[in-house]
């Protein structure tokens, strides 16, 4: 009996630090920060932040696989604090009448932020830098918490701009093919 107790205090203490680790969190309040529609002042906070650039979430209500993204991968706490960490991320709703004022100080709409960033369907993921440059974009959902932090990856250490032996910039499915051999 005295040598089983010092293993159950063992996984007292261990439970509780792997039932956080696995327990979503809503996007809303741990992924996407809370904005008042200045796009050109959320790249100033991006930048003050020491943020690497400005991830948008195109989205609409009734889009199924911008629901699985919210509810299978951006409620991730590995996701989230990986993404606060690097990213200052905000939602536009591509249906959205909301006014906002875009990159480059213009009044617009969401709704037609959109259509000038020719998002057709959804969900579409766009990595902005610190100017306002969209960098990357990638339609549709990820296949999962792994593939889309491989997606911040590439970003953040600047993969985009690398090139490959022909001397091509490195695709997104490059660098996902790359990461796949290396966790084999």
């Amino acid at each position: 009996m005295a040598k089983k107790l010092p293993i159950f205090a063992l996984l007292l203490c261990i439970l509780p630090t792997f039932l956080y680790a696995a327990t979503p969190r809503d996007p809303y309040q741990h992924f996407f920060e809370q904005t008042l529609g200045d796009l050109s002042e959320e790249l100033e906070i991006a930048r003050e932040s020491g943020k690497q650039g400005v991830f948008v979430f195109f989205e609409m209500d009734e889009c199924p696989f911008c629901h699985r993204m919210k509810q299978t991968v951006l409620n991730q706490p590995e996701v989230q604090d990986f993404f606060r960490q690097h990213f200052h991320s905000i939602t536009i709703d591509i249906e959205g009448d909301i006014e906002i004022v875009d990159f480059d100080g213009q009044d617009t709409t969401q709704k037609e932020f959109a259509r000038q960033n020719r998002v057709r369907a959804t969900p579409l993921m766009a990595f902005y830098d610190l100017q306002g440059k969209r960098i990357f974009k990638y339609t549709g959902a990820a296949s999962g918490v792994q593939e889309f932090i491989w997606m911040g990856e590439y970003i953040v250490n600047q993969v985009y701009l690398q090139k490959d032996d022909s001397g091509r910039n490195i695709r997104f499915t490059r660098f996902k093919q790359m990461k796949k051999k290396q966790t084999l």
